[in-house]
C-alpha cells in the first residue's frame, strides 16, 4: 500500500492503514460487565474500528467490544454525537 508524505494510508486521513467497510452488530461491555451498549461496527482494520450509535455520548473511554462472539479491548480515540473511533488494545 502506498503511503502519503505524512504516513497516512491515503490523502485526507491520519490513519496509517485502510479500514474495511462492514456492517455488524456490536455490544460494548463496561463497568465490570454491568453496563452494556448496543451499536454497529461501520468499518474496521486490524488495529481499530468506527462504531455507530443512536447517541454516543454515554460511551465510556474504554470498554470490551463484542462482535460475532469475539471480544476485544478498545479505547476511544475520537467521538461525534453518533459515532466513535476506537483503537484495539489487546
Amino acid at each position: 500500500m502506498e503511503m502519503t508524505e505524512s504516513g497516512a494510508a491515503f490523502a485526507g486521513e491520519r490513519r496509517t492503514e485502510r479500514r474495511r467497510r462492514v456492517l455488524r452488530g456490536a455490544t460494548l461491555r463496561f463497568n465490570g460487565g454491568f453496563g452494556a451498549v448496543e451499536g454497529l461496527v461501520r468499518n474496521e482494520s486490524e488495529h481499530g474500528a468506527q462504531l455507530s450509535f443512536g447517541d454516543a455520548v454515554g460511551v465510556p473511554p474504554g470498554f470490551e467490544l463484542m462482535v460475532n462472539g469475539a471480544r476485544r479491548g478498545a479505547l476511544v480515540r475520537w467521538r461525534t454525537q453518533t459515532s466513535v473511533g476506537v483503537q484495539f488494545v489487546d
